[in-house]
Formats: C-alpha cells, structure tokens, sequence
C-alpha cells in the first residue's frame, strides 16, 4: 500500500485540476462577455467580473456577470474533460451563497474541456440535479 501511495502525485493531480478550472472560468468570462455584446449591453459587458482572481476564491462564485435586462448572476464554474456526468467538488460556502442569491447563482458546468467543450446550468436547489456526498470533514478540539 505505501508504494501505492508514493506513486501518486497528489500535488501534481491538484495542478493540473487548478489550471483546467482557471482555463474553464477564463473560457466562461469570455463567453459572459460575448452574450452581452451580442445582446447590444456593452455596458454591462464591461462590467463583468473574474472575481476569483481578482478577490480571491472565497466569494461562493467565480465570475459576477449581468443578464442581458440588467439582473445579476453569480456564476460558479465547473470544468472536467470527462463526460458531462464526471463527479465535481463542491464547497461548503459555494452551497451556502447559491442558497442565499438563489436567483442570481449559478453553476457552469464545462465538460469534454481538452477536446470539444460543451456547458450547461445548473440553478439552485442543487439537490434537485446532483446527489451531495460529503467527502472530507473538518476536525476540532474540544
């Protein structure tokens, strides 16, 4: 078994998972960018925000974008290069800020990334389309 676990490279899995999540949130920056050009709402087009790297990854969503009337969406990204039914990860305070802005957040779902990407939206409640498995938790002191 610890020859097993020497093998994997759990640091360089965590990389490569980082850099396809910044390219699929770079790639739904540019397509939020687009809609509202082509909806004529450059103004709101500028607008449009890659809050994860400009505030950090804390925010409960990656990209604060506009609908083309003016509302608000908050919008989580999710990129694999599996199917569109690959397990993603989900944290605490992602599930907690689309429960809280349930109809401004929404989650981007990238998949086929490397190869021919295709998206969907998911809107909350999330427990409607995906079964939640906690998977790590967190240990305290009494």
């Amino acid at each position: 078994m610890l020859h097993i676990a020497r093998k994997f490279d759990v640091a360089g899995r965590d990389e490569r998972n980082r850099a396809l999540g910044r390219a699929g949130e770079e790639r739904v920056l540019a397509h939020e960018r687009s809609a509202l050009q082509s909806a004529g709402r450059d103004d709101l087009a500028r607008k449009v925000r890659w809050v994860s790297e400009e505030d950090g990854d804390d925010a409960g969503y990656d990209i604060a974008s506009y609908a083309p009337d003016g509302l608000p969406r908050l919008i989580e990204v999710k990129t694999t290069n599996g199917w569109e039914r690959t397990p993603f990860r989900i944290t605490r305070n992602e599930l907690a800020v689309a429960e809280e802005r349930r109809s401004e957040w929404c989650l981007f779902r990238l998949w086929n990334f490397s190869r021919e990407p295709k998206a969907f939206e998911l809107h909350p409640p999330l427990d409607v389309h995906v079964s939640l498995t906690a998977t790590t938790f967190q240990a305290s002191f009494h």
